[in-house]
């Protein structure tokens, strides 16, 4: 198998600000499966969330699809068979 080619740098960095959305979004919700009624906490998870959406949609129209099955479209012709994946870098 070949290596995946070199992304440039803005792939990196968009990559690496949804994980840490993402990871917060995590704990928020670990957090509120025990604090449900946590207005606050809520409204941080609801923020991030669409923060979140909104970051994977720039990244897609930039890079390409980002989750499968579904969840992402995709560009003609066929974007999966292009590397790197979002999971290999």
């Amino acid at each position: 198998m070949s290596s995946p080619k070199q992304m440039p740098p803005e792939y990196y960095q968009q990559l690496e600000e949804i994980q840490m959305v993402d990871f917060a979004i995590v704990e928020l919700n670990l957090y509120l499966d025990t604090h449900p009624d946590d207005y606050e906490a809520i409204k941080q998870f609801n923020s991030l969330t669409y923060e979140s959406r909104k970051l994977k949609k720039n990244f897609e129209k930039q890079f390409g699809p980002l989750m499968h099955f579904g969840r992402s479209y995709s560009q003609y012709p066929w974007q999966w068979d292009d590397q790197p994946w979002p999971w290999q870098v």
